[in-house]
């Protein structure tokens, strides 16, 4: 599976940004899906998950109630719709497929990584 994100960009507080998470490959339907993001100096750190039914989904609490991730796995491609966003939540932003199929919260889980999205809220 080949992972590529886009969407990130500049915003201010309070704005909105959606990721998208293209993949390519045959498995992406069976496989479970999270966004990562790491700070300048800091570790990377989970953000969301979601199965590969996009029946189950886990945010950080960090995000929830902020953060929505949804997935379309004829397009294969997930999203992550960012609301209210603040200067905290700038970062770059990973995302990851797991074959595992069920929606896991742990980096070690994650077979598959993207490049990586800069999202900077900033004023």
């Amino acid at each position: 599976v080949q992972l590529v994100e886009s969407g990130g960009g500049l915003v201010q507080p309070g704005a909105s940004l959606r990721l998208s998470c293209a993949a390519s490959g045959r498995t992406f339907s069976t496989a479970a899906m999270g966004w990562f993001r790491q700070a300048a100096g800091k570790e990377r750190e989970f953000v969301v998950t979601i199965s590969w039914s996009g029946g189950t989904t886990i945010y950080a609490d960090s995000v929830k109630g902020r953060f929505t991730i949804s997935r379309d796995n004829v397009k294969k491609t997930v999203y992550l719709q960012m609301n209210s966003l603040k200067p905290e939540d700038t970062a770059v932003y990973y995302c990851a497929a797991s074959s595992k199929g069920y929606a896991v919260r742990t980096y070690n889980e994650y077979e598959y990584w993207g490049q990586g999205t800069q999202v900077t809220v900033s004023t």
